[in-house]
This record gives structure tokens, sequence and C-alpha cells, in this order.
């Protein structure tokens, strides 16, 4: 049996935006930084925006809709990312609050599991989940009882 995982991990997750310094500007305020990369195109203007954000410093990227793959849906649908938040009903809120639209209202799917799914003004679902496993899984590393 292989050691190898097929899966290792959660690494970006790309967003659509027709209006690149727009979106750079909401996600910056949602999440209290401006992006860690920046890419312009052969025109000078904005078609990539990086951020690195959370526990694990995942990879939230926005890409200049000219870019997306040639069967990309324009509309919201299909899989949804969920991120952990501590505090979901003020993160609901403050989505709400930025001009996201709800996708999905709050979903009680057992004890420690709560989940929400906003449509950002861009047109991309972001899911976001209180969840007791991620908080488990970031103690474990934290006290270094995590094994790979």
């Amino acid at each position: 049996m292989s050691t190898n995982q097929t899966l290792r991990g959660f690494a970006t997750i790309s967003y659509w935006a027709d209006d690149m310094e727009a979106a750079k500007a909401w996600y910056s305020e949602l999440l209290g930084s401006a992006p860690y990369f920046e890419r312009s195109g052969p025109d000078g203007q904005l078609v990539y925006a990086e951020f690195r954000l959370g526990d694990y410093q995942h990879e939230l990227g926005l890409i200049d809709r000219r870019f997306a793959p040639a069967c990309a849906s324009a509309a919201p649908g299909g899989a949804i990312i969920y991120w952990h938040v501590d505090d979901i009903d003020a993160t609901l809120n403050k989505l709400k609050a930025m001009g996201a639209e709800e996708y999905e209202p709050l979903v009680h799917r057992g004890e420690g599991f709560i989940t929400a799914s906003v449509t950002d003004p861009f047109g991309n679902v972001l899911g976001i989940m209180y969840n007791s496993h991620y908080l488990e899984m970031l103690h474990s590393r934290i006290q270094g009882k995590f094994v790979q």
C-alpha cells in the first residue's frame, strides 16, 4: 500500500472577477489585509491578486474572468469550499453588510457543524462553516500531536 496521499490538502482557491480592482478592495476589507502577491497583464491592468489567510496560510487567488476556462459558468454553483470561522453569525452578517447575497442560509448540520454560504459581489460562492473537527485538528497540530 502506498504511503503517498492522493489529496494532500487545500492549496489554492480561485475566484473570478470582471472588476479586479473592486474584487481586490472587497477581499482586502473582508480579510483585513492586502494581497501579498499581484500580477498585471501586458496592458498594465491587474489580472491576479493572491491572499494568504487562516491558520494554514491557504491561498485565495482573484483572477480576471478573461482567464477563466472556456467551460466555466458565470453563474454561482457547483462545489462550495467552506472556510472555518469562529463566529459564523457575525461573519455571515459582515458578508451581507458588505454586499454579499445569501446563497444558503445558516444550516445546523449536527453538533459542532454549522454552514452558510454567500455569493460575493463578483458572482463567486463563498462558504463559511463553524467546524469542531477543524478546531480539533488545529489544536492537535499546535500541541504537536498531529501525525501525517
